[in-house]
């Protein structure tokens, strides 16, 4: 698993999967959709998922003598790794704008939502929306990846649209406060969003082996 893993960050990956974290800086763009950052960071993983199939890279794997079962585990990792950077980076992010520019005029009458925990729980629903239907997707056939890709671009929108949205609505105003309202509350959706993001992405893991085993390429 770990040489793969190396094969996968050294060879396989492209480098717009580690330019593409920049995207994180969008979490400090008011009025602007701060979860369209989470997206590019996972475009910026699709775009290994594409670099790996046009240089036949699943075909040469698998004729290495190691279990299929792990080059779909070390294709999880990557994408985790290449996520958790990410995340990484947007709670930092975060952390600066709670503090040192909590009281910034284009945060307090920012009418799209604000970096908070709840955006980075968001943020981790988004890494798992793209876990399961594009890198779980892939594995189907182990070739296409427009469809899966489209999927879950289908899923990343509606996820903004309600993160969006969500602040909007009578008594939830605190989600895009500048002072940390409710911090409790926020941090414990945030803790929700992690345990679904790591078990939903362990299921997807588990359910492409299964998938990637019964390929005959």
């Amino acid at each position: 698993m770990k040489s793969l893993l190396i094969k996968e960050m050294r060879l396989a990956s492209s480098p717009l999967s580690y330019i593409f974290l920049v995207a994180a800086g969008m979490t400090l763009l008011p009025g602007y959709p701060i979860l369209v950052g989470a997206f590019f960071i996972c475009f910026g993983i699709f775009h290994s998922f594409q670099n790996a199939r046009e240089a036949n890279d699943t075909l040469y794997t698998v004729l290495l003598p190691v279990k299929k079962s792990d080059f779909v585990g070390a294709k999880y990792v990557f994408t985790c790794m290449i996520q958790t950077l990410g995340f990484t980076l947007c709670a930092a992010l975060t952390a600066v704008r709670m503090t040192a520019l909590s009281s910034s005029a284009p945060y307090v009458n920012n009418a799209m939502m604000n970096p908070s925990p709840v955006s980075l729980a968001f943020t981790l629903l988004i890494f798992a929306a793209f876990n399961v239907l594009f890198v779980g997707g892939y594995f189907k056939t182990a070739y296409k990846i427009g469809m899966p890709f489209l999927f879950f671009g289908i899923a990343a929108l509606l996820l903004i649209a309600a993160a969006e949205t969500l602040h909007h609505l009578p008594g939830l105003g605190f989600l895009n406060t500048t002072t940390g309202e409710r911090l409790g509350l926020q941090l414990g959706v945030l803790a929700a969003a992690a345990l679904v993001y790591a078990a939903v992405t362990a299921l997807a893991c588990r359910t492409a082996k299964k998938r990637f085993e019964r390929i005959d390429l």
